[in-house]
């Protein structure tokens, strides 16, 4: 029986195939709107091999990222910290993770984003969809404001990360991760939770100078 026109079997570039449909799409459509049909589909691939070889959307949006660690295993950890240590442990925990040996392959993504949008972007999808995200989420941050911090917050961790693992600039390349988190740590925590006068200037403009919404007069009686 002829098999269906469109569709790979399971051969061994299959899954090479899947990856590379896989970035072309989350770069496309971003991490939200990527499903795995559209993957499979500009795979040429039937959607039940997308999860035969990597299971979830999540796993295969990090096999196309190579970062060295699963968020699922290290967000609660950051979630779990105290509201006014979050900065501090988010740091930390990245730190961590691109020190270990696994990080080298990160190191390497990273260097490659400087010069590649689409590996760029494909590396913001992964820092705001799957870490940033959640850490705004579970600290309930005003919703207009939320995204201006989680991006304030990644130009700290990229940059940091950046600095000490790709341009290796001294003392940051060999300094130990706790001074760099005794550093950064608070001004990624100012990010996300502190006062950052001025920041949104287009919210500053609706209100008085007291800060106070106007009361609508009342009609008469």
């Amino acid at each position: 029986m002829a098999s269906r026109a469109g569709r790979r079997p399971g051969r061994p570039d299959t899954r090479e195939a899947i990856l590379t449909a896989a970035r072309h799409v989350f770069v496309d459509k971003g991490y939200d709107s990527a499903s795995v049909r559209a993957i499979a589909t500009h795979a040429g691939v039937d959607p039940a091999l997308v999860h035969h070889y990597f299971g979830t959307k999540d796993r295969l949006f990090l096999a196309c990222v190579s970062v060295p660690f699963d968020p699922a295993q290290v967000m609660p950890q950051i979630l779990d910290a105290p509201r006014e240590e979050i900065g501090s442990v988010l740091v930390r925990v990245v730190l961590t993770l691109w020190d270990s040996p696994a990080g080298a392959g990160a190191a390497a993504l990273l260097g490659s984003s400087l010069s590649n949008e689409w590996i760029a972007k494909l590396l913001r999808e992964f820092v705001t969809t799957q870490i940033l995200r959640q850490v705004i989420g579970h600290l309930g941050l005003d919703e207009q404001e939320a995204p201006h911090r989680a991006a304030l917050a990644a130009t700290q961790i990229i940059g940091l990360a950046v600095i000490r693992y790709v341009l290796k600039l001294e003392p940051v390349a060999s300094a130990p991760a706790e001074r760099l988190v005794a550093a950064a740590g608070p001004v990624v925590q100012r990010y996300l939770t502190g006062d950052l006068p001025g920041a949104w200037p287009e919210r500053a403009k609706l209100l008085p100078p007291d800060g106070h919404r106007p009361r609508h007069p009342r009609g008469p009686a």
